[in-house]
């Protein structure tokens, strides 16, 4: 038998759960104040390049969650495509994750990088996070399937 075929032979069963496999579920989002971000626009993070206060007539539910929106603009835009705007790791702090624990944040202490919106605790741990990012987004990648369901968030 030629060798590719074999190969592809004993790879494709493999394949083949890894495609059943379920995605992984993003996880419990911090609701600090009863709403993700403490109540300020996810898209605005994106077009505006600034943490916006959202609307409390304006708003959306993603997963049980309530987001809220400066604009119906921005509420419409994210019901399409939410995954495009929510932050990782549940909006908890990118540099706690790194670390291995869920931390609170400050909406304005924020990154956009590689398309995604990363929070962080303050300012001074913002920076903190920027120095070392690369290194700090996949330690937090890393360490958010095994701290997820953890009920302790530093503050």
């Amino acid at each position: 038998m030629n060798r590719r075929l074999l190969l592809a032979a004993l790879i494709a069963p493999g394949l083949a759960l890894v495609a059943a496999a379920p995605a992984p579920k993003a996880g419990p989002v911090n609701t600090d104040r009863g709403l993700a971000i403490e109540g300020h626009d996810p898209v605005a993070y994106f077009t505006d390049s600034r943490a916006t206060r959202g609307r409390a007539d304006i708003t959306a539910q993603h997963e049980g969650t309530t987001y809220r929106f400066a604009s119906a603009a921005n509420r419409d835009a994210f019901r399409a495509s939410p995954e495009k705007y929510l932050p990782q790791y549940g909006g908890y702090c990118a540099f706690g994750l790194a670390r291995g624990y869920k931390a609170a944040i400050q909406p304005t202490a924020f990154t956009i990088a590689g398309g995604r919106l990363y929070l962080n605790y303050n300012a001074s741990i913002q920076d903190q996070w920027r120095r070392q990012q690369a290194a700090d987004i996949r330690l937090a990648d890393t360490n958010w399937p095994k701290v997820i369901n953890s009920p302790d968030v530093a503050r």
